[in-house]
């Protein structure tokens, strides 16, 4: 962790979790850890951001409509609702993406705050140059958010144990992780981060994995 990183959590829903209209096998796993991250983020008073998809009931994202998924995380119906389970702490920002009918939704970098404020724009404003990222789905939203920020120029470090994958085709998910790094992102699990901030009071980012 540095002096100006922020932990981004992204689309932890319901429709993406077991029982949802398009889960993530183990989806629902990712919360514990995440937790855990949360409370050791939050205690070092670092921003918090969580991402979700927010669709229009007709988008280009659905198979209606020409996409290739069922239809998820629809603007105010229950699926789109974060997992109850997550420990989101008070003043968490909350980026919603793919809220047109053209718009895909993958990247969070894509997204907006409430007020509308984009949240690339938003996190140079805050002065953060480094992104923690865990969440759904790692060959996914979780991949296009993390390439997207590299292109930015933030640094990101993804935590491989708060990320499940779709594997669509089986492997999906270790060459999105292989994508990433050869794209410049570290890889990390909590005991590194926890060891780090226990090691360090300046809390530097832990070293890179993988």
């Amino acid at each position: 962790m540095q002096r100006r990183a922020a932990l981004l959590v992204i689309d932890v829903q319901l429709d993406f979790c077991p029982g949802g209209a398009l889960p993530v096998s183990n989806g629902d796993q990712v919360v514990p850890v995440l937790n855990l991250y949360l409370e050791l983020f939050n205690m070092r008073s670092v921003p918090v951001f969580a991402s979700r998809d927010w669709h229009p009931e007709h988008s280009k994202h659905f198979k209606e409509q020409g996409g290739i998924w069922p239809p998820h995380c629809v603007q105010g119906s229950p699926g789109a609702d974060f997992h109850p389970g997550l420990r989101l702490p008070k003043g968490t920002i909350v980026i919603s993406k793919g809220m047109s009918s053209w718009d895909n939704g993958y990247s969070a970098m894509q997204g907006t705050t409430e007020n509308g404020t984009p949240f690339a724009m938003l996190l140079r404003r805050m002065e953060l140059d480094r992104l923690y990222v865990g969440g759904l789905a790692t060959d996914y939203c979780v991949k296009e958010t993390v390439l997207e920020a590299l292109k930015e120029g933030f640094a990101v470090t993804v935590l491989t144990d708060a990320v499940r994958g779709v594997d669509v085709k089986p492997g999906d998910t270790e060459r999105a992780l292989q994508e990433m790094r050869r794209a410049g992102a570290d890889q990390t699990t909590f005991s590194s981060v926890r060891s780090a901030l226990l090691a360090d009071g300046e809390a530097r980012p832990p070293a890179r994995t993988g």
